[in-house]
């Protein structure tokens, strides 16, 4: 499994209350959630995949376990990555949850 289950149910359960929720499966082997037709977040061995704008971008790579999400060698513009360690905090979890719900909710 490229992705833990349990933070991927811990996703279901922040955004279960919600009907345009969809879950997509990600190139390498990760879980991503749609909210609207848009990727809000997603986990995979990395870490937790976060949309956050490129306007929120830097302010969330300077906080702690966190850093910019890349494919290639080429950062995204839009994403960014936190740690698994940070995860196993459900306060965590949810904040950065939130974040991508909150950016997802402007497209």
């Amino acid at each position: 499994m490229a992705y833990d289950e349990t933070i991927a149910e811990a996703i279901r359960q922040l955004l279960g209350q919600r009907k345009d929720v969809a879950e997509k499966r990600l190139v390498g082997g990760g879980l991503g959630f749609m909210v609207g037709g848009n990727l809000c977040c997603g986990i995979s061995s990395r870490g937790l995949t976060v949309r956050v704008g490129a306007e929120g971008k830097q302010a969330a790579v300077a906080m702690e376990h966190v850093g910019p999400l890349a494919f290639g060698g080429k950062e995204t513009a839009a994403f960014v990555v936190v740690a698994p360690e940070a995860l196993e905090d459900p306060d965590i979890l949810a904040a950065w949850v939130g974040r991508g719900l909150k950016f997802v909710e402007t497209l």
